[in-house]
């Protein structure tokens, strides 16, 4: 038997039923899903340094359990001494299995780890069902081992799903377990 994500099954047996009577769906098809999830790791320091870049990448390949991409810049910013082109951040996106593993992994380990953590904002939505969360420190996932980083550095996490409205993105994203702000 192929191997299907405990989050996946959940969201197969629990969620798209609930989400199918709460927004009365008539078809399977139609009820909102996980498309992918993007990390990005801005690393702005890295015109300076470029050490920082491996470092980055690496950590975010521990994070996200397959190889980051290096982003280059789209155009040159006098003011911070960028280039076109020069490399500053590295990101990776995630699909399928591993999008629902990073994802049962985000909300039940590692966003409880973080200092006086109350819920994540519900107002981080874009107008089309799709979520942007900002973790301030990558040590809060447990893969990364704070003896070997150089710099704390954050992560935008971007959830992306097939939801039209935010309205059924949050109710996709509640159900599956993301600890919004009450």
């Amino acid at each position: 038997m192929a191997y299907v994500s405990r989050i996946h099954q959940y969201y197969l047996d629990e969620v798209v039923p609930a989400l199918q009577q709460r927004f009365g769906y008539g078809n399977v098809m139609e009820v909102p899903r996980l498309n992918k999830i993007v990390l990005n790791m801005g690393l702005g320091e890295a015109i300076q340094n470029a050490k920082l870049l491996d470092g980055g990448m690496e950590q975010l390949a521990i994070i996200a359990g397959q190889k980051p991409i290096i982003t280059k810049a789209r155009k040159s910013i006098a003011a911070y001494k960028l280039r076109e082109g020069m490399s500053i951040g590295v990101k990776v996106t995630l699909r399928r299995d591993r999008m629902y593993d990073f994802f049962d992994r985000l909300v039940n380990v590692a966003l409880p780890r973080v200092r006086d953590f109350r819920g994540v904002t519900a107002n981080a939505f874009d107008g089309r069902g799709n979520f942007t969360l900002g973790v301030e420190e990558q040590v809060i996932f447990p893969e990364i081992d704070y003896d070997k980083i150089e710099k704390i550095k954050g992560i935008a996490v971007t959830i992306v799903s097939s939801a039209r409205t935010d309205a059924e993105g949050r109710e996709l994203l509640r159900l599956l377990g993301m600890p919004f702000r009450t």
